[in-house]
């Protein structure tokens, strides 16, 4: 019945699209950090910076940010992220391109989680000679990422569906090999449910997993 696997690297294809999503979310929890921590900052400069990244990114099509970075970094501009052969640097712009997306939905998360911080604890922070930094970094985003696993978990689950969009500029992950299969294959029905299998298998554990994180690790008001 499964006839039509062999010859395909399967586990290969969802192994690329493990470690997307690991670099990827990665990259996005530290920028995305960084950015909430511009919205939330004294000076209006960084404030707008932030804010203009996140309205500007999130309204963009993942595909367009994936394409431009092959496009328009890469070929155009030469940029290879220091890869020597055409299949690393694909997989280094695709993990750069999905950064940039996530890390605004990340920010988002986290910002919603700073402002549950009650505002005394950060006044009394500040009365005691803190910098807003060392505030933030003390303080307010230890409880902030406490509130925010969950919120962080569904976007850890939609980057990992994201990875699809990488097939794009050629990385040779799940989506790209479910392609080719149902090119070279009569098994159309069969070969979405394989994958479309896999990504549970992907997904659901680390929806579970984060959920009872979550529950375990959350701030008590």
């Amino acid at each position: 019945m499964f006839d039509f696997l062999e010859g395909y690297d399967l586990l290969g294809a969802f192994w690329v699209t493990v470690q997307l999503t690991v670099y990827s979310a990665a990259g996005a929890l530290v920028w995305g950090t960084v950015l909430a921590a511009m919205r939330v900052s004294p000076p209006a400069l960084l404030r707008g910076f932030g804010t203009a990244y996140v309205n500007v990114v999130r309204n963009i099509p993942l595909t367009v940010i994936i394409v431009f970075t092959s496009l328009g970094l890469f070929q155009t501009l030469g940029v290879n992220l220091g890869a020597d052969d055409f299949t690393s640097v694909n997989f280094r712009l695709a993990v750069l391109g999905l950064t940039v997306y996530t890390s605004a939905f990340v920010c988002e998360a986290v910002r919603s989680g700073i402002n549950t911080v009650p505002a005394g604890q950060i006044e009394a922070a500040r009365a005691l000679g803190l910098t807003f930094f060392q505030v933030l970094r003390l303080i307010v985003l230890p409880q902030a990422f406490r509130s925010v696993v969950g919120p962080l978990a569904n976007v850890l689950i939609a980057l990992t569906k994201n990875t699809t969009v990488a097939a794009a500029i050629g990385v040779a992950e799940a989506a790209a090999l479910m392609r080719e299969m149902i090119e070279n294959e009569a098994q159309l029905i069969l070969i979405s449910g394989v994958f479309a299998f896999g990504f549970i298998c992907l997904t659901l554990p680390t929806g579970l997993l984060l959920g009872r994180v979550s529950r375990k690790v959350s701030v008590k008001r």
